[in-house]
C-alpha cells in the first residue's frame, strides 16, 4: 500500500475504485465500504483507493478541540496490504469551499480516474455539503464512473458510527466499543522511561503516552493485550495519571505484562483494551496500592483464562 499525504501528492494514472469519508476508527460500517472497493478493484484489475478526510486541521482552524478514535499511523497500519492507496486528505477551509461538481470533476474523475465510487447512504461533499449520493448518481455518465451506495451497518437498530463508538468508550463499555469497531480498541505508542516504581514492587510496567488527539476511555484499570516485537502478551493496564505516586496530569497507559521479561524502552507497541476493571484511585500508601494491583493481576489472569477457554483469539495489530 502507498500512503499519500495530501491530494496533490497523488499521481496515480490507472482507473480506480475509490471510497471517501472520515474513516475515524475504521469501524464495521467503514469495513463494508473498503470490502466493496477491494472487490471491485480485484474484479476489474484496477487500483483500490481509500481517501480519508482528516478533520483535525479544520477544527484547529476554528480553535475547536476534537478527539479521534484513530491516529493517522493507526489508520495506516490497519489498511496496510489491504488497499493500493491510502490518501490522507487534510480537510482545510479551502478544501471545504470546493463546489460539489468541481469535486466530482477534479477529484473523483480528474485525480482518481474513478471507475467505481463507493460511499454510504449519507455521504456528503462539496461546499455547504451540497453534494449527495443523488448528485453522484446524476453525474455518473458525464464523468464515466459507476456509483455504489452501501447501506449502513447497524447494531440493535442503531447505525454503527464513530459517534456511537465514542459514546461506548466514554463510559468504559469496552466490549461494545470493540464490537462496533470489529477489533480491539488500540493505542499505538513508544515505551518511555517511568519512575520504575513497578519494577521495585515486582511488576515492571511499560509506559506509553497516547497521542494528544486520541480519545481515551475513563481513567482506570483494564484487561489488555500488548504487541511487542511481533509477539502478543496478556496483561493489565492503567489509563490515567497515577495519583498515588505523581501530581502530574499527563495521561499515560501503564501496562504490566504477565509473561514478558524483555526491555521494551524506545520500542513501538500496540495496546489493545478488552474490559474495564475498576476506576483509577489514589491510595493512602504504596503497600495499599501494591495489594490492589495484586488483585488486579489476578483478575487479569482469570479474565484471559476465561476467554481462552471460549476459543478467543486476539487481533494482530502490528
Amino acid at each position: 500500500m502507498q500512503y499519500i499525504e495530501g491530494l496533490k501528492a497523488y499521481h496515480g494514472r490507472r482507473r480506480t475504485a475509490v471510497t471517501l469519508g472520515k474513516f475515524d476508527g475504521l469501524h464495521r460500517g467503514h469495513e463494508k465500504l473498503i470490502e466493496k472497493v477491494t472487490e471491485c478493484a480485484k474484479a476489474e484489475e484496477i487500483e483500490s483507493v481509500v481517501c480519508s478526510f482528516n478533520m483535525l486541521p479544520f477544527f484547529e482552524s476554528l480553535s475547536i478541540e476534537r478527539k479521534i478514535l484513530m491516529t493517522k499511523e493507526e489508520q495506516r497500519r490497519r489498511l496496510e496490504e489491504r488497499v493500493d492507496y491510502l490518501v490522507d486528505c487534510p480537510f482545510t477551509r479551502e478544501f471545504s469551499m470546493m463546489p460539489a461538481e468541481i469535486f466530482i470533476r477534479d477529484v473523483l474523475a480528474g485525480l482518481f480516474h474513478a471507475a467505481y465510487v463507493v460511499v454510504g447512504t449519507d455521504f456528503c461533499f462539496g461546499h455547504e455539503k451540497k453534494g449527495t449520493v443523488h448528485m453522484l448518481r446524476e453525474y455518473e455518465k458525464k464523468y464515466d464512473y459507476q456509483l455504489i451506495v452501501i447501506e449502513k451497518e447497524k447494531y440493535h437498530d442503531r447505525v454503527i458510527s464513530s459517534t456511537y463508538t465514542k459514546e461506548a468508550l466514554s463510559r468504559g463499555d469496552i466490549p461494545l466499543a470493540n464490537y462496533l469497531l470489529g477489533y480491539p480498541y488500540t493505542i499505538l505508542g513508544v515505551v518511555e522511561h517511568g519512575r520504575q516504581l513497578g519494577r521495585t514492587l515486582g511488576f515492571p510496567t511499560l509506559n506509553v503516552a497516547p497521542e494528544s488527539h486520541k480519545i481515551m476511555p475513563p481513567n482506570g484499570v483494564y484487561a489488555v493485550r500488548v504487541h511487542v516485537d511481533g509477539a502478543v502478551y496478556n496483561g493489565i493496564g492503567n489509563v490515567g495519571v497515577k495519583p498515588t505516586v505523581t501530581e502530574s496530569n499527563r495521561i499515560l497507559v501503564e501496562s504490566y505484562l504477565f509473561d514478558y521479561h524483555g526491555d521494551a524502552y524506545g520500542k513501538e507497541v500496540a495496546i489493545e483494551l478488552y474490559e474495564f476493571r475498576r476506576p483509577e484511585q489514589k491510595f493512602s500508601d504504596i503497600q495499599e496500592m501494591k495489594a490492589c494491583i495484586d488483585r488486579d493481576i489476578e483478575y487479569g489472569k482469570q479474565y484471559f483464562n476465561k476467554v481462552q477457554k471460549k476459543g478467543f483469539t486476539g487481533n494482530i495489530f502490528l
